[in-house]
């Protein structure tokens, strides 16, 4: 579902999205997680600052995750780290259903979702210095030019991100397209509180395990280019 395009004056002020709301098919078990699980490993979109420790009920390192797809990768890693809190953003049902059945099954009690715009769940929710580490795996690379301006690693908003990361806390990127690749590597480089932890682009950490769409994308012989850059 799209969203009815302003007129006029409207117009002028319509943000650009970096996303395009296509429900897809929606299945069964999805939809009973969307009803059942959602109001227990949610959180509501609010312009107000979270408190993570009375989110999680206790005080951990928290490591956001901006558009989880499927919630495969998110429901991995956050059950190879106990030690650590995830919060996912998404805007997709199905994919929201899939990670919550994902953290239901695993009896996973460190996950919380978030189903609503990134831009103003990080401008309004997330306090500074707040997040250990941040992930945004395979964003949407808008590949025609005219595009490019939807695509969501633009400047201002890595600059809120890197707000968003406590002293030491890592923002770790991985796209299959080598145009973006290239621009989110300048955009990162230029962005004066990271500092980039490689000469360039990063091998794989151990900690993102590859997934079938990468795994789909290296068939295809696309490269995939992880960046973690530091907050300095």
């Amino acid at each position: 579902m799209t969203s009815t395009i302003p007129s006029g004056a409207d117009a002028a002020h319509r943000p650009v999205r970096s996303f395009v709301l296509r429900q897809g098919r929606m299945s069964p078990a999805q939809q009973r997680a969307l009803d059942t699980l959602l109001p227990r490993l949610g959180i509501a979109y609010a312009p107000a600052p979270l408190d993570f420790a009375n989110t999680f009920g206790r005080n951990a390192p928290v490591i956001l995750e901006i558009g989880f797809g499927m919630g495969e990768t998110t429901a991995a890693i956050a059950a190879a780290q106990p030690q650590n809190d995830f919060v996912g953003l998404e805007v997709h049902g199905p994919g929201v259903g899939a990670l919550l059945n994902r953290v239901d099954a695993a009896g996973l009690a460190n996950v919380r979702v978030i189903q609503h715009d990134a831009v103003d769940v990080i401008e309004h929710m997330i306090p500074a210095a707040s997040l250990e580490g941040i992930h945004v795996y395979f964003p949407d690379p808008w590949p025609k030019k005219r595009h490019h301006k939807r695509r969501l690693l633009q400047p201002a908003f890595v600059h809120a991100l890197a707000q968003r990361l406590s002293a030491g806390g890592y923002l770790h990127a991985a796209t299959d397209w080598d145009d973006y690749a290239q621009e989110i590597l300048a955009t990162f480089s230029a962005e004066p509180l990271l500092a980039n932890t490689a000469a360039d682009f990063s091998e794989r950490p151990a900690w993102r395990p590859q997934t079938k769409f990468e795994t789909r994308g290296l068939k295809l012989g696309h490269g995939v280019r992880d960046l973690v850059f530091r907050r300095r």
